[in-house]
């Protein structure tokens, strides 16, 4: 996922994302403890998208203070 398509989305859109990714992230680990995922990478990508997310809606937050 892009920063600028996260940029677009309105908060409620991101906060639900951002739960929808940290269960993605969960399965990924449990997946990888039992020795059963084959693209390991993704680990990595769900993780950067989980921190490009905070990192957006704390802008947000900060914008409107």
């Amino acid at each position: 996922m892009k920063a600028s398509e996260i940029r677009e989305m309105s908060v409620d859109e991101l906060n639900e994302k951002l739960v929808s990714l940290k269960e993605e992230l969960f399965a990924l680990r449990f997946q990888h403890a039992v020795n059963q995922l084959d693209n390991t990478a993704r680990l990595n990508a769900v993780k950067k998208d989980i921190a490009r997310i905070k990192t957006t809606l704390r802008a947000a937050e900060l914008a409107q203070q």
